[in-house]
């Protein structure tokens, strides 16, 4: 777990994703509900963080191809 903006967060990596050092998105989840979205090749760098509702409205979005 690292900290983000005051609040613990369970980073992951994309299913996605592969070891050759190649693009890749982390989420991750807050201690709070939120999520938050990060670039792995900066772990210290900036994140963006949804409220619950936002990325749920998000991945249905993306999963119905909207």
């Amino acid at each position: 777990m690292t900290r983000a903006d005051d609040l613990s967060v369970d980073w992951f990596s994309s299913s996605y994703s592969n070891n050759q050092g190649g693009q890749c998105v982390q989420g991750g989840r807050c201690s709070n509900g939120d999520m938050a979205v990060r670039d792995s090749k900066d772990p210290h760098g900036p994140a963006f963080r949804f409220s619950a509702g936002a990325w749920t409205g998000f991945v249905e979005h993306v999963k119905s191809g909207r």
